[in-house]
């Protein structure tokens, strides 16, 4: 059989969950040819067909939803750990909207968490999610989306929080913040779909019940990054869901289509649990 293009990020999370897959701890199962980047390269890649199994935002799902399904492994959902608004010096909120902000990809959830909040801050820029804080400090903008890591790193730097995007989300939905998952083409056979989707659990757990064995390669990919930071990464978006996402979390996600895409048919199942 033909290697499966895979695609994932540099993120933790991410290399925590992939390595007993990517790394042979696995048995008996799909041949992958893996890619890394970051979150707007992969959701760029998935517009245009370029992977099997890929990491996406669930911003960029909702829009791929014909293209691709949505594995019920390897989801990353937020609970207290959403995107945060951050900025030089404290600015009210009713000023949000005129201010020039960068976001870390247009199909970002993060992206869209900010015109949930924030319909009329129409003045945005994609940056590299890595570049945002340095853009800010030398005021090129406003003021930034900042996710992964940076979340942890924003105060180190002076930077001062103006929302927790993740948290409204939360107060005015009271679902979970439906980040990213893995996804994988419709158009690959059914049985190859239930087999990727089995191989992916099978790789989240092994992660859990054995943290050091992913711990070389999570460091190779998360350079300079702190060793605390790294691991309050994978503790925060790795958890029950990831092994398989719950009622609780698919509700997070149909809400979602139902705000960007209320014309996508509620036929259309968006979870191979859902086939």
């Amino acid at each position: 059989m033909n290697r499966l293009k895979l695609a994932f990020s540099t993120c933790p999370n991410d290399t925590f969950i992939f390595d007993a897959w990517v790394n042979g701890h696995l048995k008996n199962v799909p041949l992958i040819n893996p890619f890394l980047g970051d979150i707007d390269h992969l959701n760029a890649l998935a517009l245009n067909g370029e992977a099997d199994i890929i990491k996406i935002s669930y911003h960029a799902f909702i829009h791929l939803a014909e293209k691709y399904i949505m594995l019920d492994a390897g989801s990353a959902l937020g609970f207290g750990v959403g995107p945060l608004l951050v900025a030089k010096n404290e600015i009210k909120t009713e000023k949000i909207s005129h201010l020039r902000i960068a976001i870390p990809g247009e199909l970002t959830t993060a992206a869209m968490l900010l015109k949930f909040a924030f319909p009329n801050a129409l003045n945005t820029s994609v940056m590299l999610f890595s570049d945002i804080e340095k853009a800010i400090l030398s005021e090129e903008i406003d003021a930034g989306v900042i996710i992964h890591e940076n979340r942890f790193t924003y105060q180190q730097k002076g930077l001062k929080k103006l929302m927790d995007l993740g948290t409204y989300w939360e107060e005015k939905t009271s679902l979970p913040i439906p980040l990213g998952g893995i996804a994988v083409k419709r158009d690959l056979p059914q049985s190859l779909q239930i087999e990727i989707n089995e191989t992916m659990k099978q790789s989240v757990e092994f992660a859990i019940e054995n943290p050091s064995f992913s711990l070389p390669y999570v460091k190779l990919h998360a350079i300079n990054m702190d060793p605390m930071v790294m691991q309050q990464h994978i503790h925060l978006y790795v958890n029950n869901e990831t092994v398989k996402i719950d009622k609780q979390g698919k509700e997070a996600v149909k809400k979602l289509c139902r705000i960007i895409r209320p014309d996508l048919s509620e036929s259309l199942p968006l979870f191979i649990s859902d086939l």
